[in-house]
């Protein structure tokens, strides 16, 4: 079963982008917080596209298409360690970048956003880790 993984690269790209270009402006000016805009919401998209596919991805590993919609975000992730897809250390990660993500519902402030811009080196590489392992057949 082919996934088609190009939005979710397009995302990852443009959450990338913002990165690079957040890196060359000076914290507080206008151009510093129209990227980390980009940037939070690049994260926010890219986050929700790879549970989207990674749920895909797991199906075969289940009964039913119906077993594999039940399973939270989290649940997903787990799944995916324990079919071998991803390693206990991603697991982790990709549970830490949903709980940030969590607080965007609650808190749209600096404060959330600065804490998103320390996690985002990261969760480049795995995205682009975690499309490969849907991609792979």
């Amino acid at each position: 079963m082919s996934i088609n993984t190009e939005y979710l690269e397009r995302c990852i790209q443009t959450t990338e982008q913002a990165y690079k270009l957040i890196n060359q402006e000076q914290e507080g000016s206008i151009n510093y917080e129209m990227y980390r805009n980009a940037l939070v919401k690049g994260f926010e998209m890219t986050l929700e596209l790879s549970g989207k596919l990674l749920r895909k991805k797991l199906t075969p590993y289940f009964a039913s298409k119906k077993a594999v919609d039940a399973l939270t975000f989290k649940d997903l992730f787990r799944n995916a360690y324990k079919h071998s897809l991803i390693d206990e250390n991603t697991v982790e990660r990709w549970l830490k970048y949903r709980d940030n993500r969590n607080n965007t519902a609650h808190d749209y402030g600096k404060e959330f956003a600065e804490e998103t811009l320390v996690l985002i080196k990261d969760f480049i590489s795995d995205a682009k880790n975690l499309k490969s392992v849907i991609e792979n057949d």
